[in-house]
Parts: structure tokens; sequence; C-alpha cells
């Protein structure tokens, strides 16, 4: 569980949510990291080109050239690069990775994401807080297989942003596992998963991603959205990300994670409270 100090209680500040993403990270287990020394050169040796033609291109300076230095330092110290390369770099690593995969749309992870989550029967609630405040929404679906056979006992890991646009663990004065669960789906493959909608929000801004926001004139905003890893035996594990049609940022998303296939459209619920959306997820065999 992510502890802060004192100073960072009262506002989820660039230092300690990008600390603790670069902590999380640490300890994520990665597999097939490592490449031959010929594909590192390759590698290497293209994005070091590639700055170098840059440089040569639009003629940096000095002073611009040692803007960058102290900046990278400083995303360095705040801990931010998780947040840095999730943002800007993640979805095209995404897009190749899945290019040719069947089945369901995958995104971004991004950098809030924290394994382990509560296992959860199929038709259950996320953790939240007894005045958790939000519209409620109850999101609900099937996994099935690429040839459509029901996939039982499938598991739907969520995790979301509350409706002030924080996340558990990244932010002060939120419980370790709010709005954090691993729904196990019934030998249909099917689901029910209740929970509320997630607010939009900016990525944080009081640090060196901020710095190079501002800078730039960009704007910091992503849209509202859930986050779901699905998985089952004998077949790829899914990680996407589903947007809410109409929503804030949907068309300028700052981490350009948005697809077409990721756009829910929920409708008013059938208990006439708060909203539902039914999604099914298709997954390719392994």
């Amino acid at each position: 569980m992510t502890t802060f100090t004192e100073a960072e209680q009262d506002q989820a500040t660039a230092a300690a949510s990008g600390n603790a993403a670069t902590a999380a990270f640490a300890q994520k287990a990665r597999s097939g990291a490592a490449s031959s020394q010929q594909r590192v050169d390759t590698l290497a040796s293209e994005l070091i080109t590639s700055v170098h033609d840059i440089i040569r291109r639009h003629k940096v300076t000095y002073a611009e050239y040692d803007a960058l230095k102290a900046w990278l330092i400083q995303i360095g110290q705040d801990g931010e690069w998780p947040l840095f390369l999730d943002v800007w770099i993640e979805h095209v690593v995404e897009e190749v990775a899945n290019e040719s995969r069947e089945g369901s749309k995958g995104t971004i992870e991004g950098p809030y994401y924290v394994p382990d989550s509560p296992e959860l029967p199929t038709e259950a609630t996320l953790p939240m807080r007894p005045d958790e405040k939000g519209t409620p929404l109850l999101f609900q679906g099937q996994v099935t297989s690429v040839d459509g056979t029901p996939l039982p006992g499938a598991t739907i890991e969520m995790w979301h942003a509350d409706d002030d646009g924080f996340y558990s663990q990244y932010a002060p004065g939120l419980p370790e596992w709010n709005l954090r669960g691993t729904v196990v789906a019934d030998d249909q493959g099917n689901f029910k998963i209740h929970t509320i909608e997630p607010a939009p929000y900016q990525i944080p801004t009081d640090g060196a991603c901020g710095n190079l926001i501002s800078a730039a004139g960009w704007h910091a905003w992503r849209p509202a959205h859930l986050h779901l890893k699905v998985a089952a035996e004998g077949h790829h594990l899914i990680t996407t990300q589903l947007y809410f049609k109409g929503g804030n940022h949907v068309e300028d998303d700052i981490a350009q994670a948005v697809k077409p296939e990721l756009v829910l459209a929920p409708s008013p619920a059938t208990t006439g409270e708060g909203n539902e959306v039914t999604y099914d997820f298709v997954l390719d065999r392994a």
C-alpha cells in the first residue's frame, strides 16, 4: 500500500503519485524483457540517431539542450518516468504489440495499475466508501473466445478513478482498494459489476510532465474511463480502457488511447438508479 508524507496528505501531488507509480513498476514482474545484443544495438542506435536528426533539423541551441537535460533530471527526481512513458509512448507500443490479435481491442495499461486486487463473485460491487460520490453504474457482459465459446471462470479485473479523478493508492485519503477488484465470471462467462462512473481528470501538472505540458501549450486531460484486464485460461489477456460517449476529451485524450471500439453508450438503469451498459469481451486464443 502506498504511504504519503504529512505534507502530501492534503492533495495528490505529482511527486507522491509519481513515486508511487515508479515503486509499483519496480515491483512488477516483466516477462520477455531480455533482448539480444543486436536488438539493443539496433533500437538504441536508431533512437539516438533520431535525436541527432531533430537537433540538426531544428537547430537546437545549447540553452535548449541544457533545458532538456534539466527536465530529464527533474522527471526522474519526480518519479514521473512511468507517467511520461505511459501517457505519450505506450499507446504506440500497444498498437504494435497487438496488431495481429483477434477479438476485442486493447489499449494502454497506464501508470496506476496495482496487481492482486480483491477477488469478487460474478455479481459484485467494487470496494468503495459508504458515501462514495458519483453516478451508479452497472457494467455487465460476457467473456467468450473468438469462436463464440463462453469462457467460464474468466477474470475481469477493474480499476478506475473516483468522482474527483483520483486513484486509490496514488492519492491520499482513499481506502487501499477503493474502486479496484477482480470479478470471476460464471460458467457461461457472464459478469455484473456495480461501481460508479469515474470522472475525467488531469494528469499531475505540478511536476516535470506538467512543466512540459505548460511549455508546449498542451492540455493535461484524460477522458473518464474504466480500466480492465480480462483473462481466461488458454487465451491472451486483454488490457484495455473503456470510455463514455459524449464525455469530455474523448476526442482529444492526452494519452491518445481512445479507439472507437472502446467507447460505451450507457443508458438509464432498469432499476431507476444510475446507468447501465453491456460490453462483451472476446479473447484470442494463446
